[in-house]
């Protein structure tokens, strides 16, 4: 078992409520976590740059909670009990599990979340007047899996028979008939595969592939953002045709990504929010903040492998072309 004492250099135990208005020369916060992603992962690394250039330095004036990192959905309770314990001065979480495990721990400590919605997952009455002791932002990726639905269907015109991996825990029935409606609409047939775990993606991919899928709508979810690299290369494998929420996973091999900046989301947003969290502002005058700029990535290398040609009207609207 791994040890989860929060300590500081020269081996005090930081438990240290909620402070003063302003940053207090001196003190140092301690910051709880609850990710299933690496703290080493882009997207933290990116927030924890925009700390230290506001002034809050890890070693310093600044203890991160490491064992809030690479979690399992099953440990998030456990662990969100722990941060309360000792009295974390913030807690960052990430996906519906972790913001849910959070707020079932504390109704006090001020919660820094994101989820894909946040008021529609019933973690703040309103973008404008979250309440409680949660603030963040939504990224909205589920209400961008009818356009990447499009997209997908703009690059295979020809294809009749499409996929969609889902995630029974995000991806909602309602959700999941409004994307099957859109691609009958257009001629076309759509077959929803649900898939949390490793081994569930990896075998609904190729259970696609065998029903003779001709495309794949990775739809938003941190559970399957997570298992991405099973994804793409199995995809690659199989050459099926596949689009994902977020721009980065095109860079990272996967054909076409559409969506919010994930870096830009946690250094920009949560970034700024943290600082002003840290320094004495409640969650209820921070309001609820939302992507403005969307971004499409083709890879045309992954194109080619799988021996498609993307039309040269799809590539000129593409904000990033990876040849």
């Amino acid at each position: 078992m791994r040890r989860r004492d929060f300590i500081l250099f020269g081996g005090a135990i930081l438990a240290c409520p909620l402070g003063a208005l302003a940053q207090v020369p001196g003190r140092v916060y301690h910051l709880g976590s609850l990710h299933r992603s690496q703290r080493s992962s882009p997207i933290m690394m990116a927030f924890f740059d925009e700390m230290r250039k506001s002034g809050f330095v890890e070693g310093t004036n600044l203890s991160v909670d490491a064992d809030g990192f690479g979690l399992s959905e099953e440990q998030f309770p456990a662990h969100a009990a722990e941060l309360v314990k000792a009295r974390v001065d913030v807690i960052i979480c990430s996906g519906d599990s972790a913001v849910r495990a959070a707020q079932q721990a504390t109704k006090t400590i001020p919660i820094l979340a994101n989820a894909t919605d946040m008021v529609g997952s019933g973690f703040v009455r309103s973008l404008a007047n979250p309440d409680g002791n949660t603030t963040g932002f939504s990224i909205l990726a589920n209400q961008l899996d009818g356009k990447r639905q499009e997209l997908l269907m703009e690059i295979i015109p020809g294809a009749r028979r499409l996929a969609a991996l889902a995630d029974p825990k995000t991806n909602s029935p309602q959700q999941l008939k409004v994307l099957a409606d859109l691609v009958r609409a257009r001629s076309a047939e759509l077959t929803i595969y649900q898939a949390s775990s490793a081994e569930e993606v990896t075998a609904a991919i190729e259970i696609a592939k065998n029903s003779g899928a001709e495309g794949l709508n990775v739809l938003s979810s941190a559970q399957l953002y997570l298992h991405r690299r099973i994804i793409i290369e199995r995809v690659a494998d199989l050459r099926l045709p596949a689009i994902y929420e977020w721009p980065s996973e095109s860079e990272e091999g996967g054909l076409v990504g559409y969506g919010a900046s994930l870096v830009s989301l946690f250094r920009d947003i949560w970034g700024r929010q943290i600082v002003k969290l840290l320094r004495g502002a409640k969650p209820t005058d921070l309001p609820i903040e939302q992507p403005t700029t969307f971004e499409l990535v083709v890879n045309l290398k992954t194109a080619k492998g799988l021996g498609i040609t993307i039309p040269e009207s799809f590539l000129a609207r593409a904000d990033k072309v990876i040849e």
